[in-house]
């Protein structure tokens, strides 16, 4: 094999071992120890793209996006001939591109990684549909539903809880791997888990207890919402807590057909995908309300004069 018309072996023992010994401390979150390796793995095999490749990696984990695209496009400079099509370097070296709004660049990784991205000077614009997205993966993590702007964005589409402190719109760069399934109307969804956030929304999310004396109450306050422009949400309905094992696994119970809460609801937070059916309704409602504070009141006071006698409000407040 030649790269460069160069021959280049196989990676040698000392690389190998100089590899995983990096990716081990990766694991254990020491990345400035192990960036300090996979510097050396690439001066002991500076012809293989595999170097730059663990490297451009290692550099999106610190979230070092110079540093990323630069290594991510010697490792695509390395690919042997034919093999770029679905070549994960692509995809990471799209990712940091478009970490850093280098729309030309992001186009030509999307391609050449074998995707159809439509010609511009501006964002990357794919419709790409709806999926749902793992927030603050290292942390508090929430799974929400959002749409794919791109391969790497997805813009919030349902309303998150405070302590992922993410809101309702905010765009958020996701990696390529996924980490579980959610099930909508029988179809699964791969999960994303965010990388950073990239561009926030200035809406802010307040959580409000109702009085719905029917789902068509709540439905009513959600859709009068959106016809102002902004976004409610059930949280009693569509909130559930899920182990870390089963958040990262294919949830069925996402299809809405079972209303049973998974036997260890005890870690990160998952939503449906829309009600279960069968569960006896609960007048009183936690809501999520996306929209300006001064907003806010006026929209739940036009709901309750509508139907006085079944609802009503109360405990406003802004969390996020």
């Amino acid at each position: 094999m030649k790269i460069f018309n160069r021959a280049r072996q196989r990676p040698s023992a000392s690389w190998r071992q100089t590899t995983d010994r990096a990716f081990t401390l990766i694991g254990d979150g020491r990345l400035d120890d192990a960036g300090a390796l996979l510097v050396r793995a690439t001066d002991l095999e500076p012809w293989l793209s595999d170097s730059w490749f663990n490297l451009a990696l290692l550099h999106k984990f610190r979230r070092d996006w110079d540093q990323a695209r630069a290594a991510g496009l010697r490792a695509v400079a390395l690919l042997d001939r034919g093999s770029g099509v679905g070549a994960p370097d692509w995809w990471n070296l799209g990712i940091a591109a478009t970490a850093l709004q280098d729309w030309a660049l992001a186009r030509r990784a999307w391609q050449a990684y074998g995707l159809r991205v439509p010609a511009g000077d501006g964002p990357v614009g794919l419709d790409l549909g709806t999926t749902p997205v793992r927030l603050s993966p290292e942390g508090e993590s929430e799974v929400v539903w959002g749409r794919r702007l791109d391969p790497a964005r997805v813009e919030v589409l349902s309303i998150p809880l405070p302590s992922s402190g993410r809101r309702w719109g905010e765009v958020v760069l996701h990696d390529g791997s996924a980490h579980g399934e959610r099930v909508a109307d029988g179809v699964p969804y791969p999960v994303f888990d965010e990388i950073e956030l990239w561009a926030p929304s200035p809406v802010p999310t307040h959580v409000v207890l109702l009085q719905a004396t029917t789902e068509g109450d709540r439905d009513e306050l959600e859709r009068l919402v959106s016809e102002a422009g902004y976004a409610a949400e059930d949280w009693t309905s569509s909130v559930r807590l899920l182990c870390r094992a089963c958040s990262e696994s294919r949830m069925a119970a996402d299809d809405g057909h079972s209303g049973a809460h998974d036997p260890h609801d005890d870690g990160p937070l998952g939503r449906l995908s829309h009600h279960a059916q069968g569960e006896l309704w609960v007048p009183e409602r936690e809501c999520g309300l996306a929209a300006p504070a001064g907003l806010v009141g006026e929209l739940l006071d036009r709901w309750v004069s509508a139907a006085p006698t079944r609802r009503a409000y109360r405990d406003l407040e802004e969390v996020c």
